[in-house]
């Protein structure tokens, strides 16, 4: 095995970022730790196949900084941190894979927990913390709380209904039309909230079983060919579920939606995204806000889980985000911008409580 290790905060204001490599396994692996002010870094594992060395560096660095900000505004004591493992998980994913990848997250001594993301589940924590114990997202028979997909949709369900009473003057989407971008984990769940709660959905996926899913459990839902075609369609929200970067310059203008509410890690393409969305009255609750009921469920763990206590802190996502809107307004910045602002606050006056010397 190989690694190295970067203490320096050169990396875009990053503590460390560790490079983790076992050629017997195929594992190539880069661990991104943004931010220990909070606590250890929290933050999952995503195994996915980039293009580049250079895309899968700066995924694992948005990535980190994002959970930092999340864990932040969850009332987390917990720092942000992500890792992504480089490669088709189809191919490469194996047990020696996920053990060896497991010792290096072991190798930093509690300063990142990792657990579940795009391209890993809760069976492959329960074979990472056979060589660590820094793991949460396990099964319910090894102490875990399970999927914390359930958390998430009801987190992103929370800052929706928000988002409605913020726009609409009513914390519901009964009536409304909401577009979802991807079926996958999160998004099967955040549809049966809408559903429930009176609204109409569209949805769309590449994936050929989501939509078979989608035509045999809720035969109510539109389904239409494309992204492409959900965004420039009647919908009132939109709510992006799968990968990243579905804001961007190219999308904004076509969306027709007046809420953006999604599941999806770092929706914004670049910088200044958010000037746009708003220049446009497209009212968006930050991902990382909106998003965090995983992270919530998954953190339960470390002190013992107990899933009504989970979705307790969860259900908060509603005031934090009605705080956020609130605050966007009063100062005249987007919501985005508003966000950042406490998140960093809290960061900022917490963490300085660990300069205060206890003997």
């Amino acid at each position: 095995m190989g690694v190295f290790i970067n203490d320096g905060s050169d990396a875009d204001g990053h503590e460390q970022v560790v490079f983790c490599q076992d050629r017997h396994t195929g594992l190539r692996a880069i661990i991104s730790i943004y931010s220990t002010a909070l606590g250890p870094a929290l933050g999952g594992t995503r195994f996915y196949p980039y293009a580049t060395e250079e895309e899968a560096v700066t995924d694992a660095l948005r990535l980190s900084r994002g959970m930092a900000y999340k864990n932040a505004l969850a009332g987390l004591d917990l720092g942000g941190g992500k890792a992504v493992i480089w490669g088709d998980p189809g191919e490469l994913k194996s047990e020696a894979l996920l053990r060896a990848y497991g010792r290096f997250v072991d190798s930093l001594r509690g300063r990142y927990y990792t657990a579940c993301d795009v391209g890993t589940y809760v069976a492959d924590m329960d074979v990472i913390a056979r060589e660590t114990r820094y793991v949460t997202g396990r099964s319910v028979e090894h102490g875990g709380a399970g999927d914390s997909s359930i958390l998430t949709a009801w987190g992103v369900f929370q800052g929706m209904r928000a988002a409605a009473e913020h726009l609409w003057g009513s914390p519901t989407l009964a009536g409304r039309r909401v577009g979802v971008a991807g079926l996958g984990k999160v998004g099967r769940y955040l549809v049966a909230h809408l559903i429930d709660d009176g609204a109409s959905v569209v949805a769309t996926d590449v994936n050929e079983t989501a939509l078979k899913w989608a035509r045999t459990t809720y035969p109510q839902i539109d389904l239409v060919a494309d992204t492409d075609a959900l965004i420039s369609g009647d919908i009132d929200v939109y709510a992006p579920c799968a990968l990243g970067g579905a804001l961007d310059d190219d999308t904004v203008p076509r969306l027709r939606a007046k809420v953006v509410t999604g599941a999806a890690n770092n929706q914004l393409a670049h910088p200044g995204i958010e000037k746009l969305l708003a220049e446009r009255g497209v009212l968006y609750t930050p991902d990382y806000v909106v998003n965090a009921g995983g992270v919530i469920q998954v953190a339960d763990e470390i002190e013992g889980f107990n899933f009504e206590r989970a979705k307790l802190r969860a259900t908060k996502i509603f005031d934090t985000t009605r705080q956020i809107l609130r605050l966007a307004d009063d100062e005249g910045v987007p919501p985005a911008v508003a966000a950042d602002r406490l998140a960093e606050r809290r960061m900022a006056e917490v963490g300085r409580l660990r300069t205060i010397y206890l003997g």
